[in-house]
């Protein structure tokens, strides 16, 4: 099993570039299912849950052409889900369980088909994300669900979808995307109230659109949807990773150091750069050749100042940044208070930050962070995809040599995370000879 292996308190300095967002790549891989043309997707990025997509997308039937650039970063995918329903149109759980973005397939089976077959999904530990959101709009639409031996069984009595008036209990990314989808096919018009609006939800409303899709109310918590007969084939380039980036953010506030990050959207990660710059770092954005640049910079004597921070929906603090942060307030000179409010067990990082030295205490959904802390390398264990991201941004920040276990989380999510830390003068090693 591959580990990472670090040395601490090196500054960081150089550029990064930031990869496509794989919670945008993965609804968009989806929704190519929608479509008997041929649809290309460019700017994936090289990580383990792209490729697992791409497996259930083969299993449903479809032809898939996979290529990865010169750095070996992102990926260009060439799909036809021309033809399916020879497949069974079944997702399995052998590849299901990994992942839980893989239930996005089921709306858009829905709509063209009209029946799917696919399992309950499985991902990462850090809490309930129950699929009842999607499955009562389905019905709503009109489909008939049933779960049986853990496998979403579904059928359209007449094969069609029909549109709704529909408002989402809670606000739900994976929801929403699911009903964009199926929305897109459906006879008549859906309107979805109290719909996510994080950039990924736009990304797939632009991808659609180039198929053909009709879309109100981009970037609004309310879409209304005029179904269309078939969507036709598009080429498309997917958003730059706001989660990679703000990544990369909270290493240098950590570690100190002067990075520019090339493709990015600093809008979409805004609420963290505010963050960030009131505890102390300095930001400066410029047009690149390939899209925005960010400088962040942090001098390392520079002391951070403790701040509170929240989890919310976007444009809300994103709680895929929540660990990060931990991380980087362990050396803020104060108490801070994390709010988790979007996942009840997303706290499961901080018992192995304690292992490196931190200062932490937990009560519930709140987390108190003392600092600054002098981190000390030892060996600590990935406990999800996010966690794995924090334990290596404290491993740049601590003393001796930290090693992180189970990176296989880390691999989901970061594509050459060690790679472009290494580019930034990092002193991080893979052991194990694996690759995503």
């Amino acid at each position: 099993m591959d580990r990472l292996v670090l040395e601490g308190g090196v500054p960081l300095k150089g550029h990064v570039t930031v990869s496509g967002a794989k919670n945008a790549a993965l609804p968009c891989l989806a929704a190519t299912l929608l479509s008997a043309e041929t649809v290309t997707l460019r700017h994936l990025p090289a990580v383990s849950d792209i490729r697992t997509m791409v497996k259930v997308l083969q299993a449903l039937g479809c032809e898939a052409q996979i290529e990865k650039d010169e750095d070996g970063f992102e990926l260009t995918a060439v799909l036809g889900a021309h033809d399916l329903e020879g497949s069974g149109l079944r997702a399995p759980y052998d590849l299901v369980k990994t992942m839980r973005a893989s239930i996005l397939v089921l709306g858009p089976l829905l709509a063209r088909y009209g029946r799917a077959s696919v399992s309950l999904p499985g991902g990462c530990a850090i809490g309930a994300r129950p699929v009842n959101l999607h499955l009562e709009a389905l019905e709503r639409m009109g489909a008939v669900i049933a779960i049986d031996k853990g496998y979403v069984e579904a059928h359209v009595p007449g094969g069609k979808l029909h549109g709704i008036d529909h408002t989402f209990e809670k606000v739900s990314v994976g929801a929403t995307e699911n009903l964009l989808m199926a929305a897109a096919l459906a006879e008549g018009t859906t309107v979805l109230r109290n719909a996510a609006v994080e950039p990924e939800i736009g990304d797939l409303a632009a991808m659609l659109m180039e198929m053909g899709a009709r879309i109100d109310g981009l970037d609004t918590p309310t879409l209304t949807i005029h179904g269309v007969e078939a969507l036709h084939g598009c080429d498309h380039a997917v958003i730059p990773d706001r989660i990679e980036a703000g990544t990369f953010l909270c290493a240098v506030a950590a570690a100190g150091g002067d990075v520019v990050l090339d493709r990015i959207v600093p809008d979409h990660v805004r609420s963290l750069i505010d963050l960030l710059e009131r505890a102390g770092c300095a930001f400066t954005e410029r047009q690149g050749q390939n899209g925005m640049q960010l400088r962040v910079q942090r001098e390392p004597g520079q002391r951070l100042r403790a701040r509170d921070v929240a989890t919310a929906p976007y444009p809300g603090f994103p709680t895929d940044l929540q660990a990060q942060v931990m991380a980087v307030l362990t050396q803020a000179s104060g108490i801070s208070v994390i709010k988790e409010t979007i996942f009840e067990n997303r706290f499961q990082h901080a018992m192995e930050l304690e292992r490196l030295g931190a200062n932490l205490r937990i009560d519930g959904g709140t987390a108190l962070v003392a600092g600054p802390s002098p981190l000390t390398g030892c060996t600590v264990m990935a406990t999800d995809l996010r966690a794995s991201a924090t334990l290596v941004i404290a491993g740049l920040v601590a003393q001796g040599q930290t090693i992180v276990d189970r990176i296989y989380h880390l691999d989901r999510g970061y594509a050459g995370l060690e790679r472009k830390l290494q580019a930034l003068g990092a002193r991080i090693q893979r052991q194990g000879g694996g690759s995503v």
